[in-house]
Formats: C-alpha cells, sequence, structure tokens
C-alpha cells in the first residue's frame, strides 16, 4: 500500500470521524452544554432577584422599625400628657377640696363665734340685770355704787 493510499484513508476515516461527531456528539454535547448555561444563568438571575428582595426587606424592616419607633415615641409623648393631665386635675381636685374645707372651717369658725356672742349678750344681760336688781336692793350709795360697779365690771 502506497503511503498516498494511507494519507487518503486516513483523511476520509478522520473526515468521516468528524461528519459523526458533527451529526450525532456535539449536538448532545451542545445541547448539555446549553442546559448548564441556562441553569447558571437562572441560578445568577435567581441570585439577583434573591439580592433585590434582601434589599427590599431590609428596607421595608427598616421603615416598619421606624414606623415602631415613631409610634412608641408618640405613646411615650401621649401617656406623658395623659400623666400631666391627670396630675392637674389631681391638683385641682385637692385645691377645690380644700378650698371647701377652709370655707367650712371658716363658717363653722363664724358660727362658732356668733354663738358665742350670743352666750356673752346673754351673759352680759344677766349680769346687768343682777347688777341692776342689786343697785336698786341696797340703799342709793355712791361708794356702795361704785364697788358693785368694779365688781360687774370684773365680770363682765
Amino acid at each position: 500500500m502506497d503511503i498516498n493510499m494511507s494519507l487518503i484513508g486516513q483523511m476520509i476515516t478522520f473526515a468521516v470521524l468528524v461528519w459523526v461527531s458533527m451529526k450525532f456528539v456535539f449536538p448532545s454535547l451542545n445541547a448539555a452544554l446549553d442546559e448548564r448555561a441556562k441553569r447558571i444563568a437562572d441560578g445568577l438571575a435567581a441570585a439577583d432577584q434573591g439580592q433585590q428582595a434582601m434589599v427590599a426587606a431590609e428596607k421595608r424592616a427598616a421603615e416598619a422599625l421606624s414606623g415602631a419607633r415613631e409610634e412608641a415615641s408618640q405613646r411615650v409623648a401621649d401617656a406623658e400628657k395623659r400623666a400631666q393631665l391627670v396630675a392637674e386635675e389631681i391638683k385641682a381636685n385637692a385645691q377645690a377640696e380644700a378650698n371647701r374645707i377652709i370655707a367650712q372651717a371658716k363658717a363653722e369658725a363664724e358660727q362658732q363665734l356668733a354663738t358665742a356672742r350670743e352666750a356673752l349678750r346673754a351673759q352680759v344681760a344677766d349680769l346687768a340685770v343682777k347688777g341692776a336688781e342689786q343697785i336698786l336692793k341696797r340703799e342709793v350709795n355712791a361708794s356702795a355704787h361704785a364697788d358693785l360697779l368694779s365688781r360687774l365690771s370684773v365680770e363682765l
């Protein structure tokens, strides 16, 4: 056999091998590679979506946290205002009660003063009557009258 024929046979065999590989082997290899590339691209896209979802979730969490902080500070401020209002109401009630007690004490003191005055007037009237009775029982004497008036003034 000649070298040329051998070379031509090898070229024909190589061409047949290339054609068989191109017709049957490479399509399945390309399909597998395309599928793997697609899965990798899908995985990268899912990772990007996951990152975007994570960023969005972090934003929502930060907004919810700031909203909760604002609501908590608002509630604290409302509670402080309510406490101040209750304290002022208690002070006003206490002041009104104190004023009522003072007014009641003043009225009671005035009533006792009026009662004491009436009792004193009654006693003065009794003493005046007694003094006049004693003056009238005795004889008219200036020194006796002076003594009697001095005793009467001591009793008053």
